[in-house]
């Protein structure tokens, strides 16, 4: 049965897990089934339905979107691993993947064991395969063989990492070393009743005839642990052998493997029983391992999910949806992708935003700047480097190249590459291959290139100052993103955005922006886009000491540069910072000289008045006493 389920990474519920079954509904009202008290989140926010074990999401109108893997959805089917953000929490995805058999069909014969003389083998009647007792069995042409294939179907089974593929593989092994005509894998559900999947072959009648398997004798093998083992006839006198085993780990039974024959040229033997049980531990091992496989890749999901939890895109701006949309389309894709736009717009996220939606996102992402290092340093994070190549190389390391084998590698600020550089590369590029520093040997590699640059890389290639073949090898896909004046909708929500999360790191209760605030904002051309706008968000938290957000919060002169325009005159700056020392100085006047009485005369908070006076080089006078 498919298991989907909801786990909190972040928010007011995290870590609480909410299983998906029928409908599960999430908002701020009380008939939600998960509800959340947050004010970015919809009273009905958005429902996820199992629709025959297919989970699909539906967003309900909610005012701030709810966003899969940083895209803002309104349907869509989810995927064991998807992020879900809604409001300030963020959700994985799980579910245990069905397994579905690529084989014959197992059906259960009834409830009754088969009308025939069967022997039950109980695990300490079995040869005991350890190294002490192999010393002393019988060296026949048999036994060595058998000991061959156990050795052979251990190495197999250490190399598996995938529970759906393993009882199949397993399946094909037995049949290679015991005389079986046809077999089933048979494992069980947590409680050891129920089966969860099955494997199953009929090597004479073909993939179209069904595994007939008897379910008292899987009851009888669960149930005592012990194999069943049977070299008799059946109710119609018809020969019939078969050979069932569990598959046992500590105090619970994962499955069974069951094997059948009805010719007497292939009846099983003891030797058979066996190997088939030692075989059948072996398999205990794999499954074992498999599973705890996908748990730790599942944890390795969640701490990348909570590691990356700042890397979402915000706004839903005409312009932002088309970069969502465009998002969407590439992802699937191995293209590479150049995205281009100003300092601060968010390239980075974009590229974050790409991986994630793809089919390598639960693979690494590695971002190098490669403005950031010299040329020499580059080089070695970028290509890594062999023992001795340098002096301070004192052992090998991969480069970042090598990290991220099977993810996605992102190079920020890519028209800084110096021309040597760029020249390698382009061969990376072109032979997906490539040599460390002061190494011999080529190394391939499977690996997504995302680039940005804040440059106009045509004019750096007219200029001759960029390659126009790497140009071209970067540029097969590109992405524009608009700076904040071009989608000044979206200024309110990434400030409210902005304040909600430093409010929470500097343990701060911040309710909000206030209007006056918000028209600063929205007036203001920001330069350095939604960097400059978080920072001015993280100061005003910082230093702001009412619940809302107010204009003197905000960095000093944002709120007069917020109101500039071709119509006011070319000493306009001037004449408002004089104004301002002149309200100053008739307000302490009144006050006598006393600053916190001065303050409430202008309407401004004590603390405020102190920076604005340091900023206009007002010195305060001491308070007036009487004689």
């Amino acid at each position: 049965m498919l298991q989907a389920r909801l786990i909190a990474m972040n928010g007011p519920l995290r870590k609480s897990v909410f299983p998906v079954t029928g409908e599960l509904s999430l908002g701020r009202d009380l008939q939600n089934t998960v509800r959340l008290e947050d004010p970015w989140v919809s009273a009905r926010h958005c429902i996820i339905t199992d629709e025959h074990g297919r989970c699909v999401l539906q967003d309900l109108d909610s005012h701030a979107g709810t966003f899969v893997n940083g895209i803002p959805v309104k349907l869509r089917e989810l995927k064991a691993g998807d992020e879900l953000a809604i409001g300030n929490s963020i959700f994985v995805f799980e579910t245990d993947r069905p397994v579905v058999s690529p084989s014959n069909e197992v059906r259960m014969d009834g409830d009754e064991e088969p009308h025939a003389e069967v022997v039950e083998l109980h695990s300490v009647e079995l040869t005991n395969l350890a190294p002490d007792a192999l010393a002393a069995l019988p060296r026949t042409e048999r036994m060595g063989r058998n000991l061959k294939a156990l050795l052979r179907i251990s190495r197999a089974i250490g190399s598996l990492r995938d529970e759906e593929s393993l009882p199949w593989q397993l399946l094909g092994m037995i049949f290679d070393v015991i005389p079986a005509e046809r077999g089933a894998v048979l494992l069980l559900g947590e409680d050891s009743r129920e089966v969860r999947s099955q494997v199953a072959w009929d090597r004479v009648l073909g993939p179209d005839h069904a595994v007939h398997v008897s379910e008292g004798v899987v009851r009888r093998v669960r149930e005592r642990r012990a194999p069943v083992w049977n070299c008799g006839t059946d109710a119609n006198k018809r020969r019939t052998a078969f050979v069932c085993v569990p598959m046992v780990s500590e105090e619970r039974v994962l499955g069974v493997i069951y094997l059948e024959s009805s010719k007497a040229a292939t009846e099983f033997t003891r030797e058979d029983l066996e190997l088939l049980a030692a075989i059948a531990g072996l398999g205990v091992v794999g499954i074992e391992n498999a599973r705890q496989f996908e748990r730790l890749r599942n944890e390795n999901q969640r701490l990348r999910a909570e590691a990356s939890l700042t890397h979402d895109m915000v706004g839903r701006s005409p312009r932002m949806r088309e970069v969502y949309q465009f998002v969407e389309r590439v992802a699937a894709s191995d293209s590479t992708v150049l995205i281009c736009g100003e300092s601060g717009t968010g390239k980075e996220l974009a590229a974050r935003a790409i991986h994630k939606n793809s089919a390598r996102k639960n693979e690494t992402f590695v971002a190098l700047n490669c403005a950031a290092l010299t040329e020499t340093l580059l080089e070695s994070e970028l290509f890594g480097h062999e023992k001795g190549a340098f002096t301070s190389a004192v052992n090998q390391k991969k480069g970042f190249l090598e990290v991220a084998e099977g993810g996605t590698i992102f190079l920020d600020e890519i028209g800084e590459l110096s021309p040597v550089l760029q020249a390698k590369l382009l061969r990376v590029l072109q032979e997906r291959e490539f040599v460390r520093v002061g190494g011999t040997k080529a190394i391939k590699i499977d690996v997504r290139f995302l680039a940005a640059t804040n440059k106009d890389l045509q004019k750096e290639v007219r200029d001759e100052k960029f390659r126009a073949d790497l140009y071209h090898r970067l540029n097969v896909i590109t992405l524009t993103l608009p700076g904040l004046r071009d989608r000044a909708e979206d200024i309110p929500e990434l400030a409210e955005y902005f304040v909600a999360r430093h409010a929470k790191k500097c343990n701060r209760n911040v309710t909000g922006i206030s209007a006056e605030a918000l028209a600063c904002l929205r007036n203001y051309d920001w330069p350095g886009n939604i960097r400059e706008l978080e920072n001015a968000m993280e100061r005003a938290v910082v230093i702001g000491s009412s619940e809302t957000i107010q204009p003197e919060d905000l960095p000093e002169g944002l709120e007069e540069s917020s109101l500039r325009g071709e119509a006011l005159p070319a000493k306009y700056h001037e004449a408002i910072r004089e104004l301002k020392k002149q309200m100053i100085l008739n307000a302490l006047e009144q006050a006598g000289g006393g600053m916190t009485e001065a303050a409430k005369l202008l309407g401004v908070h004590a603390n405020y008045l102190h920076r604005l006076m340091r900023n206009l080089e007002l010195r305060p006078k001491k308070k007036q006493t009487g004689a």
